[in-house]
């Protein structure tokens, strides 16, 4: 089935979860995975799916015979806290359990509805759930795919050369991050010591002076190839199970001492947040667009990642901060920049068949991020590094606080969206992380 015409994503379905008609993240057409607990104790964790304020426990929903004839029936995979074994039964199962779930949430199908049993304990309040880290991560790849951001940093940092290297649209570069340090949106982020040299003078150690946040999206492995085999452009699709935002904290001044040769290390490796729903590629179908970014006189692709013309997604962000004065006054995050995913060089189909491309193996619940998102305006930058270009051009709060990069107390928050005519808008809620002091 084409996904762009999957019954799903219909604009004219509706709910009988009243919070979810008109919700601008988690309409019926969403319904995004994740992994929570209750707010109770000994309650074990669960997958669920969002459905407007609400979430819907997928085991309970098994546990009542929901799920009969689908892939999943034999096997409850949703009493897990991951959703690896869920993604593990591959894409038919995603796409069943979520026709499933769209089909019991409508308001002409009275099953779970008129159940009051069943529907009292599967569907809790969002306030009242805890969110897990989504999957159990093994591998994390962060790329650099916005050739605006990578033309700016170029231009910091080699002003009187080519900002971008040689190497930079033949290939989507990338580096191997640190999955352990990967939290769930609302955990803290401890700033980091690390080693720093200040020019003429001797390296030092001590807390980072200069933090910043990436906006970033990622999407996760759902389907693993064995060792030595490719996956291409056109297949790509088939391994990826979903997105999130992601936040790849990121300490300037260790990273600028440390990075010759080999890239980034302990600038890095202290901590990425991603947000808890993972918004799959049947939601985003309806938002896909042309890939327009590679220009008539940029070269031409290698054989192997051609194919991505149709693989971009049109995924509105944006970034605020709330400082920890903004928060005490009631003050909302005052929102620092505004971008799009589709602006990106290099596609999520693009970069996971270039990691594969030697014959790496992705295995399931693998987190690939596509690099800071930036556009081609100055209000579109996606890390304050490019926002005030080094620290030289500060950014003023609502609190008349000014920032060239964070302080501790701030808090990020990152939020995406997808609307367009004749398509429901879908979100993926936030991703947030509050800076707090090196210990």
């Amino acid at each position: 089935m084409n996904t762009r015409e999957n019954p799903t994503n219909d604009p004219s379905l509706e709910s009988w979860v009243e919070s979810a008609r008109g919700h601008g993240d988690f309409p019926i057409q969403n319904l995004p995975f994740g992994v929570f607990t209750r707010r109770t104790d000994g309650e074990l964790a669960c997958v669920g799916v969002a459905i407007g304020d609400s979430a819907l426990d997928l085991s309970a929903c098994w546990e009542a015979g929901l799920f009969a004839g689908t892939p999943v029936e034999h096997v409850n995979v949703f009493a897990r806290d991951s959703l690896n074994d869920f993604v593990e039964a591959g894409p038919e199962a995603w796409s069943a359990v979520r026709g499933r779930v769209s089909e019991l949430l409508r308001t002409d199908t009275s099953t779970l509805r008129d159940d009051a049993a069943v529907r009292d304990t599967a569907l809790v309040e969002q306030g009242k759930i805890a969110m897990q880290l989504p999957m159990r991560i093994g591998d994390y790849t962060d790329f650099y795919a916005s050739a605006y951001h990578a033309t700016n940093v170029g231009k910091m940092f080699r002003p009187d050369g080519e900002p971008l290297l040689p190497n930079y649209k033949h290939l989507p570069v990338g580096y191997h991050g640190r999955a352990s340090s990967i939290v769930v949106s609302g955990e803290e982020v401890r700033r980091p010591m690390g080693q720093t040299k200040a020019d003429d003078a001797a390296p030092t150690f001590g807390p980072c002076r200069l933090l910043d946040y990436e906006l970033e999206m990622g999407f996760f492995i759902g389907v693993e190839n064995s060792l030595g085999a490719r996956v291409s452009v056109e297949a790509a699709k088939k391994h990826i199970f979903g997105m999130v935002i992601v936040n790849d904290w990121s300490a300037r001044d260790i990273q600028k001492w440390e990075y010759v040769p080999l890239g980034p290390f302990n600038a890095k490796n202290f901590a990425t947040s991603v947000s808890p729903w993972v918004v799959t590629l049947e939601a985003l179908a309806p938002f896909q667009v042309k890939h327009t970014t590679r220009g008539a006189d940029d070269p031409p692709l290698l054989e192997y990642l051609k194919g991505a013309d149709e693989d971009a997604y049109d995924i509105q962000l944006e970034v605020g901060i709330a400082s920890a004065q903004m928060r005490t006054v009631g003050t909302a995050p005052h929102i620092v920049s505004r971008g799009s995913f589709r602006d990106m060089f290099w596609t999520i189909t693009q970069m996971a068949a270039h990691h594969t491309s030697t014959g790496c193996n992705l295995r399931v619940g693998d987190l690939l991020a596509s690099g800071t998102v930036s556009g081609p305006e100055e209000s579109a930058r996606g890390c304050l590094l490019e926002l005030t270009w080094r620290g030289t051009n500060p950014i003023t709060l609502p609190t008349r606080e000014e920032r060239k990069f964070l302080a501790d107390g701030d808090e990020l928050v990152m939020r995406g969206w997808c609307e367009r005519a004749g398509a429901t808008r879908i979100g993926f809620g936030e991703c947030r992380g509050i800076v707090t002091p090196a210990e």
